[in-house]
């Protein structure tokens, strides 16, 4: 019997690059203030971004990478206070929904469009943490996407990430 080919990962369509920018007003959850990271879910996938100490407006500017499988999967995010000597304390959480961003991607734009040139926008409603309209644009020939979640289940705090899109090469996955 003839071996298999398996490929490693799976039916994944491309890889979601997260840019994790900044938080907004963050809850304090120390005396004075917070020692914020982030984390990132997605299915079965789980990232972390680094701890920020002592701030409500931390800056990571870190690029966190998922594999996409299935588009229905909303992309979850979790804020926590980074404590030394008990469990790290919630500062809220917040999901997003990437079927919009993968519409924009699967339009198959030429590189003709002028920098800036917005392709679709998603406007904030009860099933999404948008905090406010979030533009789908054509940036230096990618789809990108920025957005600002609001957090729940916290008194206070937006998070400000950006998405890319990275297909994979489809003769790497046939090998």
């Amino acid at each position: 019997m003839a071996d298999k080919k398996v490929n490693p990962i799976g039916n994944v369509m491309g890889l979601l690059r997260i840019r994790i920018k900044r938080g907004i007003n963050l809850a304090v959850r120390d005396v004075t203030t917070s020692d914020p990271y982030v984390i990132i879910r997605l299915a079965k996938q789980k990232l972390k971004t680094r701890i920020i100490r002592k701030s409500l407006n931390p800056e990571w500017n870190e690029d966190l990478t998922l594999c996409v499988a299935d588009p229905n999967e909303p992309v979850k995010l979790y804020v926590y206070d980074h404590d030394t000597f008990s469990l790290d304390d919630k500062m809220g959480d917040a999901e997003f929904d990437i079927r919009p961003f993968l519409e924009a991607v699967n339009m198959n734009i030429e590189g003709d469009l002028p920098d800036g040139t917005i392709i679709t926008k998603v406007k904030p409603d009860r099933q999404n943490c948008i905090a406010e309209e979030s533009c789908i644009i054509w940036k230096e020939g990618k789809v990108t996407q920025n957005m600002f979640l609001r957090l729940r289940n916290v008194e206070c705090g937006e998070i400000e990430l950006q998405l890319h899109w990275i297909d994979l090469p489809t003769a790497q996955l046939a090998a």
